[in-house]
């Protein structure tokens, strides 16, 4: 590679990106399985801003022939004809779907104007799915080829609308009576790849098409969006060695901190990690290592589906589930895992044969930085944009031994906090002081099991070692005689490092830390 490498970032046309010469992770050798499998409806559903568009739009450029895009690419060696196809691209990235509400069906008119423009096809004020059938059959009979069929973010006009019911059934019902027509025009489609979130149980197109194949869990479509490990290695070379250049740092140490920040996706069972390539794609470009994903959206929406089921964060964070529990979503009930999962803030962390269940969690540190920095003032009484300080003077005082400050620190935090999210005070506290200590970064630890009970939160670092114990509308003097009576330092008997043992007691009443004792001594 050039040092003048384009990265593309953002770029969703495999044919601007192609002609401007930007970097390409080859991702054709996927059109090889799609085409010879003898599967006709597909589905993917992958995380915003993880190259779905980018695929589908790949595979627009193949299927209309446009050999010379793929000139040095795994699909130029393929046996196809490449005499091109009848290709209906659907793109509902065009709106939001929130606002007005007749947005969706305008997008659809204008989709279904344009192609019955092209293959002669009489406009008419029939439903969408009619002029839909009407279309792939003209487009079919007039090219003398099966037609193919490429929706991209299929379900946004529904994912944007979960917490909006009646829009979102509006949609529902509307999206419904167009993709029905999949099934009845079958005898003229060669294929159907939708891309997506989640699916939706009641939308016909997962109702009514018995054979569409769902790729989101398979192992043989694993790494068809993001970027694997080996991918990095062999196509950003000269980036990697830039970004080390750049900050004084080996190529192994930036390939180390490119993997602690932006790796660690999986999408099935035997799925290789994933790096986010929107993320990797902006650090090579700046050089520098920052929640680009992260801030390129905010999650309001899962804000909303917390605050409504009132979810344990903590379990969430640290949880299982079955594939089929990830892998729909239904505006009645809005499973929150499948949503955090759905949208990328969870990934799957490993898998159980003997359960057929995967553990979930948070799947690199920009996701987890930004996720919670954004949760936190939901939490506690932290303005937005305050955070980064707060954890770093937070760090400072654990780490240079200042048990009393970082209390009072805390104490400040859930003074007059409001409690946004409708928890009910324990659970928000204690969902507040797991993201803050998660953000320190420090060895943090919570429910920490001993041979005499768990200890609630556990701090470690060089020189200390802190066990925090927390009390709700109780005493402080009881959190600290349960420290003593456990013998929770047992543990750390030959520990060389010096030991502090707090107790703390959230009041409902005055809504904050009323009581503290550290190491036998009455602080407040």
């Amino acid at each position: 590679m050039k040092e003048n490498v384009k990265y593309g970032i953002g770029q969703q046309s495999f044919e601007q990106l192609r002609n401007d010469g930007c970097l390409y992770v080859d991702k054709t050798h996927f059109i090889e399985k799609i085409v010879t499998s003898g599967t006709r409806y597909y589905f993917l559903g992958r995380p915003r801003r993880f190259g779905k568009s980018l695929f589908l739009s790949m595979l627009k450029c193949f299927f209309e022939g446009k050999r010379e895009l793929f000139s040095g690419l795994y699909a130029d060696s393929i046996d196809w004809d490449w005499k091109g196809w009848p290709v209906l691209y659907l793109d509902f990235n065009v709106g939001s779907y929130k606002d007005d509400t007749d947005e969706l069906e305008k997008v659809i008119d204008n989709f279904l104007f344009k192609y019955e423009s092209l293959y002669g096809v009489e406009v008419s004020d029939k439903p969408c799915g009619l002029r839909l059938a009407n279309v792939i059959e003209a487009a079919a009979k007039i090219s003398g080829r099966n037609v193919v069929v490429l929706v991209d973010e299929y379900d946004k006009p529904l994912v944007n609308n979960i917490h909006n019911p009646a829009l979102f059934e509006k949609n529902r019902q509307f999206l419904s009576s167009l993709y029905a027509n999949f099934k009845s025009s079958a005898d003229y489609l060669r294929l159907v790849f939708l891309t997506g979130v989640s699916q939706f149980g009641k939308l016909s197109v997962f109702s009514s098409l018995n054979n569409i194949s769902d790729i989101s869990f398979d192992d043989k479509y694993a790494s068809i969006c993001g970027i694997t490990h080996e991918e990095l290695l062999h196509n950003f070379q000269e980036g990697i060695k830039e970004i080390a250049s750049y900050r004084e740092l080996t190529d192994k140490e930036t390939v180390a901190m490119l993997k602690e920040h932006y790796d660690g996706y999986h999408f099935g069972e035997l799925c290789p990690d994933i790096y986010n390539p929107y993320s990797l794609l902006n650090v090579m470009d700046k050089r520098k290592f920052f929640c680009y994903w992260v801030q390129s959206g905010t999650p309001t929406l899962l804000a909303e589906a917390l605050k409504k089921q009132r979810a344990d964060l903590n379990e969430i964070l640290h949880s299982r589930a079955t594939q089929q529990d990830l892998s729909k979503l239904d505006a009645d009930y809005i499973d929150i895992k499948a949503l955090l999962y759905q949208t990328g803030y969870l990934t799957i962390k490993g898998y159980d044969a003997r359960r057929d269940d995967y553990l979930l969690g948070l799947p690199n540190e920009e996701v987890k930085k930004g996720f919670l920095e954004f949760l936190l003032p939901y939490y506690a009484n932290v303005r937005r944009g305050e955070v980064n300080n707060l954890v770093f003077d937070l760090i400072d005082d654990f780490e240079e031994g200042r048990a009393e400050m970082a209390v009072r620190r805390l104490r400040s935090m859930f003074a007059n906090y409001d409690n946004r999210l409708g928890f009910g005070e324990e659970a928000n506290v204690r969902n507040a002081m797991m993201i803050i200590f998660d953000l320190i970064g420090l060895s943090v630890k919570a429910e920490r099991a001993t041979s005499a009970g768990r200890i609630d939160i556990l701090v470690e670092t060089a020189k200390y070692v802190y066990i925090l114990e927390l009390k709700f509308d109780g005493s402080a003097h009881q959190g600290y005689e349960q420290i003593e009576r456990r013998d929770y330092v047992l543990a750390y008997a030959l520990d060389s490092r010096q030991i502090s043992k707090i107790a703390l007691n959230f009041s409902s009443k005055q809504r904050t830390f009323d009581e503290c004792v550290i190491d036998g001594e009455k602080i407040f």
